[in-house]
């Protein structure tokens, strides 16, 4: 069984789809400390004059969790948002098809950032049509840490290896997986090219999966089809 791990981002990048789709077991690292760096609440998506940040305005304080972290709606961020998005993608093939049911999550989100997240997240992938159990870290209590942390998620879900995002190889020892039964792999997924609006500006890879699914609808098989070919038709 192979299970993956992210913390929950704002209308991630296709990357994160692509893990999902690959894992049988997801897991969403909502209790990690939130962190400014990271795209909590930040994406970007394509316009006439180049990519654009949408930021989702919240209440944090220095060391708060993610799924403690409330969105200021009182600030009125969602009507400029869904404005913003509606705005740049009204002429996107599929955007009259998608954008209702994605403004209705946005209209009725209270909470925290981790709740927003993952109610678009599960809308996006049910359209994709992924089968992968998708579960939250902070139902697990589990205290460990950073690497040690990552197994422990892994083998509470019964998982027998670790699909990983590239970005930790730098800090990720491959024994200390394998010396508890896991196998550690990485992810292949590299971005790929497709038809957007504004071909002026040229192609923008690595926008909010939005973009992709606003101009090219939910063809995963796409995706995967544009994957073997970046990788040479390998995996």
């Amino acid at each position: 069984m192979i299970a993956s791990i992210h913390q929950p981002d704002y209308i991630p990048w296709l990357g994160l789809y692509y893990k999902i789709a690959h894992s049988d077991v997801f897991v969403y690292l909502d209790d990690a400390q939130y962190s400014n760096e990271a795209d909590h609440n930040v994406n970007k998506i394509k316009t006439p004059q180049g990519e654009l940040k949408l930021k989702v305005p919240v209440e944090q304080h220095l060391g708060d969790l993610i799924c403690n972290v409330r969105t200021r709606d009182e600030l009125g961020w969602k009507k400029k948002h869904l404005k913003t998005i509606q705005m740049n993608y009204l002429k996107a093939p599929y955007f009259n098809d998608i954008f209702p049911r994605l403004s209705e999550i946005i209209e009725n989100h209270t909470g925290t950032i981790a709740e927003l997240n993952m109610h678009i997240n599960k809308f996006i992938c049910k359209g994709f049509g992924f089968d992968t159990k998708i579960l939250k870290s902070s139902d697990m209590d589990i205290h460990s840490e950073r690497e040690t942390r990552v197994i422990d998620i892994c083998l509470k879900v019964g998982a027998d290896e670790y699909l990983s995002g590239n970005g930790a190889r730098a800090y990720q020892t491959e024994e200390h997986f394998t010396e508890r039964g896991l196998k550690l792999t990485y992810l292949d997924y590299k971005p790929i090219e497709y038809s957007q609006l504004w071909n002026k500006v040229g192609f923008l890879p690595c926008m909010s999966a939005i973009d992709y699914i606003f101009n090219c609808g939910f063809d995963w098989e796409y995706v995967e089809r544009k994957v073997r070919e970046l990788n040479d038709g390998n995996r």
